[in-house]
């Protein structure tokens, strides 16, 4: 595990700075810190030209190989680049689920063809993802899957019936990566096709959730006879289970390292309003803030430790306890961030009473507990997959 960086690396780190501070102004300054978690409501159309900025730049899909319209960066420089972006208060990237997630699935699992129509979108910031994963029955139970969808004896494309819940930015987005059942009478993790559906069409709507926030950034989205071209399935019929296991060993990536900059950007913000309302004289508020500190950084390495590996979607060891700790230790932080304001936590300023960016974190922060997988799952497969522990006992179908 690589924990330090050479003089190499903090050269590109400055190369880094220079170009947020450079570009990250005039129409963009608004966006600084927006966007992020429980914010991504905020300033859809102005953070999509912000990823064009940045495919001007060449800082998307700064990871990926270079014959998929990436620059091949080590894990290193992909480190910096995050770490540098939260830093400058790079805004939530309305990419990130094309380049995070369908991306990289497509780069591993995707066909030639595939792969040379639905790239090069991501890569110019011109074209946006949404996972169709969770259903209102399946949720954390990613198995139990009922939306469903048939081939057409024609034409060959996928008409697609079901809801899909929880689906972040959805309302934004022109492609959705589904999970569906293509099997009749198949359970569990059988008999799914992973399927990937243009959002523009008849037969397919899109409802916004309102959240305890106010906001609305994930959505329920209905497929009603919704169709997909037959070239617009990844893998073959039946595969779906096999490629979702890996896009979610995706999703535990580099770009954690940007996460827990944007995590230390909200502990420092804490720490700033303890000093100076004298909350930081409070010894149980300073023991605590000491422990979302070291939290922090344990957080880092071990994020170091999982990315030391090959970043090919497979679930390693070390990764399966990230979600349980950041979720956890992200809701703790969020209940010091209104002990630390004592009653100002309470507090609006004025009409339109919109919450501060802490009391946001409070609120939105109650749900990273449950969302990519309950502490509850993510405690079972720490148990199953890492530590090969017998499964839990589950009822027959």
């Amino acid at each position: 595990m690589k924990i330090g960086f050479s003089e190499q690396d903090e050269r590109f780190r400055q190369e880094v700075a220079e170009w947020m501070s450079t570009h990250l102004c005039g129409e963009f300054e608004p966006l600084r810190f927006r966007g992020g978690p429980g914010d991504e409501h905020s300033f859809p159309e102005e953070r999509k030209a912000w990823e064009r900025k940045l495919a001007e730049g060449r800082w998307t899909c700064v990871g990926w190989a270079p014959e998929y319209g990436g620059r091949g960066f080590s894990i290193t420089q992909q480190v910096i680049f995050h770490e540098e972006y939260a830093r400058a208060g790079g805004p939530g990237r309305m990419g990130h689920i094309g380049e995070g997630l369908a991306g990289p699935t497509l780069a591993a699992f995707g066909t030639p063809e595939q792969k040379q129509r639905l790239l090069p979108g991501i890569v110019n910031g011109t074209a946006f993802w949404c996972q169709g994963y969770s259903e209102p029955g399946a949720g954390s139970d990613l198995a139990n899957i009922k939306t469903r969808a048939v081939q057409d004896a024609v034409s060959g494309e996928w008409l697609i019936t079901g809801q899909k819940v929880w689906t972040s930015l959805a309302h934004e987005s022109d492609w959705c990566f589904v999970i569906a059942r293509t099997e009749p009478g198949s359970v569990g993790h059988h008999g799914l096709s992973f399927l990937l559906v243009p959002m523009a069409q008849p037969g397919i709507t899109v409802r916004l959730i309102e959240q305890l926030t106010g906001t609305s950034e994930f959505n329920e989205v209905f497929f009603d006879g919704a169709r997909t071209a037959a070239t617009n399935i990844v893998g073959k019929p039946g595969e779906g289970w096999k490629i979702a296991m890996a896009l979610l060993g995706f999703e535990r990536g580099v770009s954690t390292l940007g996460q827990q900059m944007q995590f230390h950007n909200e502990l420092n913000q804490i720490i700033a309003i303890a000093r100076a309302n004298g909350a930081d004289r409070d010894p149980m508020l300073r023991q605590r803030l000491a422990e979302a500190w070291s939290g922090l950084r344990i957080m880092r390495y071990n994020s170091l430790r999982m990315l030391s590996g090959v970043q090919d979607g497979t679930l390693r060891k070390e990764a399966t306890i990230y979600k349980l700790f950041w979720s956890t230790w992200h809701a703790s932080l969020g209940k010091l961030a209104m002990d630390v304001l004592g009653a100002q936590a309470e507090l609006l300023d004025a009409e339109p009473y919109q919450l501060t960016r802490l009391q946001s974190l409070y609120l939105f922060s109650r749900a990273d507990t449950l969302y990519g997988g309950s502490n509850e799952i993510q405690r079972n497969i720490i148990a199953e997959r890492a530590l090969g522990m017998p499964k839990e006992p589950r009822p027959r179908p």
